[in-house]
């Protein structure tokens, strides 16, 4: 990949809905009172690879999103019923 079509990727719509959606998890995490970095890179990195790596589209990456929510969301019952 060159430089080039580097940069268009980082121009496009894709781009602004990966930033969009770390910040949701990131204030997501904020009012969970859990560790908001760790949520928002873990929503960064499933982006780009159902983004770049496995070339799956919108509705691919949002399904990852959803995915990484409902991962989660099972982690944290799993650990609240332990407790």
């Amino acid at each position: 990949m060159s430089i080039d079509q580097l940069f268009l990727r980082l121009y496009s719509f894709q781009f602004v809905l990966l930033l969009l959606c770390a910040v949701f998890y990131y204030k997501a995490a904020e009012l969970e009172d859990a560790p908001r970095l760790l949520w928002a890179g873990l929503s960064v990195l499933v982006y780009l690879v159902t983004w770049m790596l496995l070339s799956w589209g919108l509705i691919g990456c949002l399904a990852g999103q959803a995915a990484l929510l409902g991962a989660i969301t099972l982690v944290r019952v799993i650990r609240k019923s332990k407790v």
